[in-house]
């Protein structure tokens, strides 16, 4: 019997990754691995599961294992900062998106498609709506940033704060449970209400704000590691090094033109919903052409 954890000892003895083919890998995952829902997206990755500073992608022939250089359970900003940088997310997402709108294969056998005649219609409506709200943001990109933080963020606060007050009056709770519920939903609904009135230049100023710390912080680890030499950046020297110097470089012109950079984050962000959608339409015609060539039972 072969677990998983029997492979990483490589990535203790300075190795970034290792690639284990899913034959070779008897057991389950053991306890300790947790499925991950927030990740860097990466092509081709089924799932992600993160142990410590383990972290794991599943594809759908092979476990990938990096090791973090922090574990964002005990480190969430340096994790961010050196892991999950600013430039790499965004990059690593357009690499994703384009390289899902290329793959052809589709993962569903062929007795979940003949059950689920109606998946790629949801697909390809899903794809329109994010295509067209994509290029509402990419055309307006102003009107779409002053609402999304003058209305969406807002409301979206108040929402959860709703959801933690309804959980407090849920019949059978203890009531120290009720008590600390209502302390934090009303914190969280009054956080939804400063959300609402703030100003919209206190907004710019907070958002810029973090962009340039998170950029500044990111490039310093980041350029550190790599004056160190290779064996100080086993995920790749020059890869790095590039995301160390666009960050440093993003962070200036944030402070030079912070209006365009805002403008151009905005871009962005509207060009990866436009790509999702053709992604999702994509592949939702694909889903369709794969049942047609199902025969009716």
């Amino acid at each position: 019997m072969t677990k998983l954890d029997n492979f990483l000892e490589p990535l203790s003895q300075g190795v970034w990754e290792v690639v284990i083919p899913k034959d070779t890998v008897t057991e389950p995952l053991d306890y300790g691995w947790v499925k991950s829902q927030i990740n860097v997206p990466s092509p081709g990755t089924i799932a992600s599961y993160r142990k410590a500073r383990f972290h794991v992608h599943e594809t759908k022939t092979e476990w990938r294992v990096h090791l973090d250089r922090y574990d964002p359970k005990v480190n969430p900003l340096l994790h961010l900062v050196d892991d999950a940088p600013l430039v790499l997310m965004i990059s690593d997402t357009f690499m994703t998106l384009i390289m899902n709108t290329r793959r052809t294969e589709i993962r569903n056998t062929a007795t979940i498609l003949k059950t689920q005649r109606f998946i790629w219609q949801e697909q390809v409506f899903s794809g329109l709506v994010l295509g067209l709200v994509g290029l509402f943001i990419v055309l307006n990109p102003l009107i779409f940033f002053k609402n999304i933080v003058e209305l969406i963020i807002p409301l979206a606060i108040i929402c959860l704060a709703v959801m933690v007050l309804l959980r407090a009056v849920r019949t059978g709770l203890p009531e120290k449970y009720r008590i600390r519920d209502i302390s934090r939903g009303m914190g969280i609904f009054c956080a939804g209400i400063f959300a609402y009135i703030l100003p919209l230049g206190l907004w710019v100023i907070f958002i810029l704000a973090i962009l340039a710390l998170w950029m500044i912080a990111s490039a310093g680890m980041l350029l550190k590691r790599v004056v160190k030499g290779r064996h100080a950046v086993p995920e790749g020297f020059y890869s790095r090094m590039a995301i160390g110097i666009i960050s440093l470089v993003l962070a200036i012109l944030l402070f030079m033109s912070p209006a365009g950079i805002l403008g151009l984050l905005v871009l962005l962000l509207g060009t990866i919903t436009v790509l999702l959608g053709i992604m999702l339409c994509i592949n939702g015609l694909r889903l369709r052409k794969a049942m047609k060539q199902i025969s009716p039972v």
